[in-house]
């Protein structure tokens, strides 16, 4: 929830229709005094300058954030080493210790746009990396197109892929869906990979498979850490927290080499909170090149699970997903 102390600096509308309105205000939030809400009066986004690029908020004006809050590392930056702080970030992938771990704590670079804005990091000093995120706000209802991109600014070609990642908020279930399925013997041939792990249990209880879906349910009581990744070509997410439904889509392309034996899709959980992540290609980046990776939300009301099966999952998550 937002503070009731935040101060709102500067007001800026920048695009409208039919009455409808994103507005950009300058905010301090939660400690930080460089922070931008983007807003068209049905949902709002809050992205920090002191710090990313991260977007540190989506949900309802006036309600629930549906991203996970870190209480004791939002307001602070500068700090040495990389801070989780909660929000939605991009990464580089494939993952690594030091290169995808890089420290995000130093002020970024805010430019407005029509339909919201563009944060860009500085040049990492340790990647030769620059990250940015912007946000593309509809005018009315919850649709956000979010497209990151990651240049590479130092001297030598490299390969790597954009990691889109929703750091949710506890105690709520992501699910995400299979490729189309078929019977056998119509269908012989591998549709796509299912990947863990290490530390990959499928007997834990926080998993729930069916036919058609994959859910893995956060649990503040559990903190073993759980991970699986996917492919499908028309990658989705959800996570639904409390009555609210958050919805992520990526359009990934078949034929292309995608890290990790090949996922577009990954999701992950601890005792803290529960991600739900999409990767782009693996693709070679020439000097002063870049990638971009491009995510649709939405956000949704109301919405009841009775039991997670394929027929209640198909009434209450395809309406949506059309």
């Amino acid at each position: 929830m937002l503070r009731p102390e935040r101060l709102i600096v500067v007001i800026t509308l920048v695009a409208s229709t039919a009455g409808a309105a994103v507005k950009v205000e300058k905010i301090a939030w939660q400690g930080w005094s460089n922070c931008y809400s983007v807003s068209n009066g049905r949902v709002e986004l809050i992205v920090t300058g002191d710090v990313g690029p991260r977007i540190m908020r989506y949900g309802f004006v006036g309600g629930q954030n549906l991203f996970k809050e870190f209480p004791d590392q939002i307001g602070k930056s500068g700090e040495g080493k990389f801070q989780l702080r909660g929000g939605h970030r991009v990464w580089k992938a494939p993952e690594d210790p030091i290169a995808t771990w890089a420290p995000d704590n130093v002020p970024v670079q805010v430019q407005i746009t029509p339909q919201g804005l563009v944060a860009r990091e500085p040049v990492e000093p340790l990647t030769g990396l620059q990250k940015e995120i912007e946000i593309a706000l509809a005018p009315e209802g919850s649709d956000v197109t979010v497209t990151h991109r990651i240049y590479n600014r130092g001297l030598f070609p490299l390969e790597f892929s954009a990691w889109a990642m929703s750091m949710m908020a506890p105690g709520g279930i992501a699910i995400t869906g299979f490729p189309p399925r078929g019977k056998h013997p119509e269908v012989l041939a591998a549709t796509h990979p299912l990947v863990m792990w290490a530390y990959s249990d499928l007997s834990d209880k926080r998993w729930t498979f069916t036919r058609k879906y994959l859910g893995l349910r956060q649990d503040p009581t559990n903190p073993e850490p759980q991970k699986l990744g996917l492919f499908n070509a028309r990658t989705w997410a959800a996570y639904l927290f409390h009555d609210e439904l958050f919805i992520k889509r990526y359009q990934a392309e078949p034929g292309k080499t995608y890290p990790d034996f090949g996922c577009s899709f990954e999701t992950f959980t601890n005792g803290e909170f529960l991600e739900i992540e999409t990767l782009g290609p693996v693709t070679k980046v020439e000097p002063d090149g870049s990638i971009a990776h491009v995510e649709r939300w939405s956000l949704f009301r109301k919405v009841k699970l009775d039991s997670f099966s394929d027929t209640e999952l198909d009434k209450v998550l395809l309406p949506l997903l059309r």
